[in-house]
């Protein structure tokens, strides 16, 4: 359950047969992982059914009315099962698309419309000069916004992360760099405002809804799965559940840091290589 691998657990207590033969059955308990509450809820719900069936049929051949309150459920990491507490860590992801991903594009492709950027093309600017000038100030906006959506969780919600707080700031760091890059390569490809929107509205949809955002990945078919391993979404959205409502520590999450670093270095390089600079 810890490591995501199971959504529900049942725990059978030692002497379970002997409680029940004697009458006065002991509870069975249901752990249920509430980060992802779609998931943890529906597997709880139909785990509960089938157990309550299974101890009142047993019960009925002893002869024995059914127990009542038989199973303790129990949900972890989000035990009210509050929408807030495992959406708001995936809205503030939104933010960062829109923020580092939106602006950039549109920043550099407004100076294509209005030709400023030809004086940009006849000076000894070099592209990854160029491309980190447009950069940066979008990279500092965009962890400044995060700090003041978490603050906001905190001081709204009550909602603070469980684990380290360097570790969403590392996972920020790295997708911010993935999502201004994959900006800026589009709009070196882009002519217009326009065409830049249409395309960016393109993959943010794409994001949205196949990243685990709103739609549990697991629910999805197996091809549908297998592209999410694409979507650098995916990633920061595990790394945003886990340290918030679980507390888990950056180590168990290397592979998800591992795949973020990963595009923010391809991201990266497809926004310096796609600058079409004239000198």
């Amino acid at each position: 359950l810890e490591a995501g691998d199971a959504d529900v657990i049942v725990g059978i207590p030692a002497d379970f047969e002997r409680s029940l033969a004697s009458g006065k059955p002991e509870r069975i308990d249901i752990a249920a992982n509430g980060v992802n509450a779609v998931k943890g809820s529906l597997g709880m719900q139909y785990l509960v059914q089938t157990v309550t069936q299974t101890l009142a049929e047993l019960r009925s051949e002893q002869g024995q009315p059914p127990a009542a309150d038989p199973v303790v459920v129990e949900n972890r990491y989000n035990p009210t099962l509050d929408y807030r507490h495992y959406m708001i860590p995936a809205l503030m992801i939104m933010l960062l698309v829109m923020l580092c991903g939106f602006l950039p594009a549109l920043n550099l492709v407004s100076e294509k419309e209005t030709g400023t950027i030809e004086q940009i093309n006849v000076t000894p600017v070099s592209r990854l000069t160029f491309t980190l000038a447009k950069l940066i100030p979008y990279w500092i906006i965009g962890l400044a916004v995060l700090t003041v959506a978490m603050s906001l969780a905190w001081l709204v919600y009550g909602l603070t992360p469980v684990g380290a707080v360097g570790a969403v700031y590392l996972a920020a760091a790295l997708f911010i760099v993935t999502m201004s890059g994959l900006g800026v390569a589009i709009a070196n490809r882009s002519d217009t405002m326009q065409q830049t929107m249409f395309v960016m509205f393109f993959f943010v949809m794409i994001f949205v809804l196949m990243s685990g955002l709103i739609t549990p990945i697991a629910s999805m078919p197996g091809w549908a799965q297998a592209i999410t391993r694409l979507l650098p979404p995916r990633y920061f959205i595990g790394i945003m559940r886990a340290v918030y409502l679980k507390g888990t520590a950056l180590g168990e999450l290397w592979g998800d840091y591992a795949a973020l670093a990963g595009f923010a270095l391809v991201f990266g390089m497809s926004a310096i290589l796609t600058c079409r600079k004239r000198t």
